[in-house]
């Protein structure tokens, strides 16, 4: 592995040591999100949110869509990283349950 890998492996771990940088990456590892959702769930601002999508954005892991007036994002499996970010939400606990709660309270749809 050279110095430049390792350096990037190194970055990317730290990104992912952020707990909320973590769930969206399993949350988007299950669906596409737009903001509004990672909002309602985390009860987090929308600048806040943005600002972790940024992050996560500006070191390739994730893209962004534009839908109407909605950014919907998603996984960018192309990524040479994408198959260590896979093995490392082999132990993360499933963000399945996010999902659940944002269509029980009508907020999964929102973006639609």
């Amino acid at each position: 592995m050279s110095t430049e890998q390792l350096e990037t492996a190194a970055n990317i771990l730290k990104l992912l040591g952020d707990k909320t940088r973590l769930s969206i990456i399993g949350m988007l590892m299950i669906h596409d999100c737009c903001v509004c959702e990672f909002v309602d769930v985390f009860q987090m601002s929308q600048p806040a949110i943005s600002q972790h999508l940024r992050k996560l954005k500006d070191a390739g892991l994730v893209k962004e869509q534009r839908k109407g007036q909605w950014v919907i994002y998603s996984l960018d499996q192309q990524n040479q990283l994408f198959p260590m970010i896979k093995d490392i939400l082999k132990f993360v606990p499933n963000q399945n349950e996010k999902f659940i709660w944002l269509e029980k309270n009508g907020l999964r749809i929102s973006c639609d």
